[in-house]
């Protein structure tokens, strides 16, 4: 996308492991497998929530530091946040405490509260849209984060999902976009993709739901108003699937979204990326920022190339719907 290059961060040949573990503040962090003279790098991964997508980019994250050093080389402090926020700044600071030698921060929440807690252990994001809006910073574009933050990023090209909106539905004449009000990533992907639509002809309204606990009525307003739902990559929106299928499908609304998980929960198709591979590229990254390869300070954001169109085969067939022959059926076991 852009030029940007996913591929820029794959490591060549076999990655030196001789290096001593060291946590944040430099000393070793000590353990009886692995790494040089018996120590294993030790890596604390916060995942906001348990989600398909997230949960497959956690999987490729391990897998590619596994690979990296083997089993005994790396320890995973691995902990889920339950969806909260608070349990976010919670975990991380006790990866402060165990001074471990690199942070996942897995979603948006996860990174703010890697970032508040510390300016000197290296923390890697991923499942991220966009690293300016998530920390705050004055540009949204960002290339290089500089300090202890890099990571790579899930953003789909939101015009190419506003056209398959328009390859899909070309008769339909209003989208409701519904998404998380504090998930600040969510603004930006419906305010650019509600941009796009109305380009193509399309009358838009933004449908924004504070928590879950709205969920559903914000869910019940957008679909008695519109033709077709759209639904970005959102967390609080990927926790509550059910609820908007279960108003949705029923009134013959047909949900677009972001990613493949929350289309395997309530939507008819989507131009997703592997989270998979997403977090194989980030385990990349942590293993050259881990064996002194890279400077995380001067690591680019890498972002994918690969975007795959695909529907859910069940929703499809209960709203009569018949999918272009490109598009590729998500596996729903």
């Amino acid at each position: 996308m852009n030029g940007r290059k996913l591929a820029a961060f794959a490591l060549s040949g076999v990655m030196a492991v001789g290096l001593t573990a060291c946590g944040g503040n430099g000393e070793p962090n000590e353990s009886p497998a692995g790494g040089s003279g018996g120590e294993a790098y030790l890596v604390g991964i916060c995942q906001l929530a348990p989600h398909d997508a997230l949960d497959a980019a956690t999987r490729g994250f391990k897998a590619a530091l596994v690979e990296a050093f083997g089993e005994d080389g790396v320890k995973f402090d691995e902990q889920n946040a339950g969806g909260e926020y608070n349990n976010c700044a919670t975990i991380v600071d006790g990866f402060v405490s165990e001074n471990v030698d690199l942070m996942l921060a897995n979603a948006t929440y996860s990174l703010q509260a890697a970032q508040s807690a510390t300016a000197d252990i290296p923390i890697l994001g991923t499942a991220i849209t966009n690293y300016g809006i998530a920390l705050g910073l004055d540009s949204t574009e960002d290339e290089v984060l500089g300090g202890n933050i890099s990571g790579t990023s899930d953003l789909a090209p939101l015009d190419q999902q506003a056209a398959m909106i328009y390859e899909l539905f070309p008769d339909a004449e209003t989208v409701g976009l519904i998404y998380c009000s504090a998930e600040a990533n969510s603004q930006y992907q419906v305010d650019t993709v509600k941009a796009e639509l109305e380009k193509l002809g399309y009358t838009c309204e933004l449908y924004p739901f504070a928590d879950s606990n709205d969920a559903a009525a914000v869910t019940q307003t957008a679909c008695d108003a519109s033709d077709v739902i759209y639904l970005p990559t959102d967390n609080t929106v990927a926790s509550n699937t059910g609820i908007v299928d279960n108003i949705c499908q029923p009134a013959g609304v047909p949900v677009v979204a972001g990613e493949e998980g929350i289309v395997k929960g309530c939507g008819v198709a989507t131009l997703s990326i592997s989270y998979y591979d997403l977090g194989v590229t980030t385990g990349k990254m942590a293993a050259q920022i881990l064996t002194g390869e890279a400077d995380i300070s001067s690591m680019p954001i890498a972002y994918a190339e690969d975007f795959t169109p695909k529907y859910n085969p069940v929703i499809c067939e209960a709203l009569g719907l018949t999918m272009p022959e490109n598009y590729v059926a998500i596996d729903m076991e």
